[in-house]
């Protein structure tokens, strides 16, 4: 019998594992045929620290050093845009996100297509980076593998409690484990509720992207990340394209999603209404489904049901960056160690809350 039994190996399960190697034997179980295969891979992978809810801010905060000692971010700023009338709203997000305001001519410099003529104005900063996601999850599942193994192809059919700790059977097998770490993204409540666990109601929200190709031919690697006032769009540059989202935010049912392109071409024609460069083409479409808990912040550590089922669940759109000090957290709750963040945060974060 493992000491940790991990369900879900994106992010969440990964960095949890991680953390858990340094207090026992670990083995997470992935349904997919590959790790971060669902929304952990489908990630828009901006690092800024000021994104999120208010534990989720501190959290950025404690992960910084993390990023930044694993050489994991690459600069790329960060940029809000508002439409005419918009003024208020911006200002707000702004104030928000602790954005300087810039001119719309200083905003047209870092990205060029901007029509001058549609805004009212516009904000940025340099603090804020490009994730190597992919170097994170793997450098994650690197040390979980110190101490224990990842099994892809087993998803979870059935979860067995017993006297020690709990059973699940998986197409790959059946594996025993002290502890069960729920990390299973958007299935979390499927999988409690297979537990016999009360599920905490998580929210499945579909985020869907475009890739686009450069607008006007423009080299577009140095535009920072760029939203609207009120997020109705942002668009990143990405392998020399550009990608656009519609920030969509449907709910929906765990699945492996794809892109509506009702949805998509709602969000491009918003983000035609501020640039002079017509979308023409789109190269490619995805669509991931990011999962919030019913207040937006995420559950970490055992619900009142029983103390051995614990849930890492609820990152949204904040699991890239959080990551390492979440699952710092969610060890130092597990090993009932102090915890570098202040109590008010980890009390909001704690999963008792939906008892």
């Amino acid at each position: 019998m493992d000491d940790f039994l991990i369900i879900g190996g994106g992010v969440a399960g990964t960095s949890a594992g991680a953390r858990l190697s340094k207090l026992g034997r670990v083995r997470l179980l992935e349904a997919e045929g590959a790790l971060a295969y669902h929304a952990s891979g489908r990630s828009a992978a901006l690092f800024e620290e000021s994104y999120g809810t208010p534990a989720v801010v501190a959290m950025n905060h404690a992960s910084h050093d993390y990023h930044k000692a694993a050489d994991l971010l690459s600069p790329r700023g960060l940029m809000i845009v508002g439409a005419k009338g918009q003024d208020d709203l911006l200002a707000d997000d702004l104030a928000k996100m602790q954005l300087d305001a810039i001119s719309i001519e200083e905003a047209r410099s870092l990205m060029p297509i901007l029509n001058a003529d549609a805004l009212c104005g516009a904000g940025y900063h340099a603090e804020a980076w490009d994730i190597d996601t992919d170097r994170l999850v793997q450098g994650f599942a690197r040390d979980l593998r110190q101490n224990g193994e990842i099994v892809t192809g087993a998803k979870a059919t059935a979860i067995t409690r017993l006297p020690d700790g709990w059973q699940v059977e998986t197409p790959k097998g059946v594996f025993s484990g002290r502890v069960l770490i729920n990390a299973a993204g958007a299935w979390v409540d499927e999988i409690a509720t297979m537990a016999g666990v009360a599920p905490i109601g998580i929210r499945p929200l579909r985020r869907s992207m475009a890739r686009i190709p450069a607008p006007g031919g423009l080299d577009v690697s140095g535009w920072p990340m760029t939203l609207n006032a009120g997020e109705t769009w942002y668009s990143k540059p990405d392998a020399g394209a550009l990608i656009v989202s519609p920030a969509d935010a449907d709910l929906t049912t765990p699945h492996d999603a794809w892109a509506d392109d009702m949805v998509l071409a709602e969000g491009l024609a918003r983000f035609e209404e501020l640039v002079t460069e017509p979308v023409t083409r789109v190269i490619s479409n995805w669509a991931g489904l990011r999962s919030f808990t019913p207040d937006g912040n995420l559950a970490i550590g055992p619900g009142a049901d029983d103390p051995s089922f614990v849930w890492f669940a609820g990152q949204g759109g904040y699991g890239m960056q959080s990551s390492p000090a979440a699952s710092q957290l969610l060890a130092d709750i597990v090993g009932n160690a102090p915890s570098e963040l202040d109590a008010e945060t980890v009390a909001s974060l704690s999963a008792k809350r939906f008892a």
